[in-house]
């Protein structure tokens, strides 16, 4: 069993296509980018303490 070939793959990526649609797939891609985005920023401020925009009140 060898790899797949260029042609495979082309196959493979017209009928996800024809399936799906480029509609879908976008919005999958974007969902996909958020949820990334959301992990990134939450494992940069895992060792600090959430900042809080208002002011004490005394």
């Amino acid at each position: 069993m060898g790899s797949f070939s260029l042609w495979h793959w082309l196959i493979v990526l017209a009928v996800v296509l024809l399936v799906f649609g480029t509609r879908k797939l976008r919005h999958v891609g974007a969902d996909l980018g958020g949820a990334v985005r959301g992990f990134r920023q939450g494992m940069q401020g895992e060792g600090e303490p959430p900042a809080s925009d208002a002011t004490p009140k005394s």
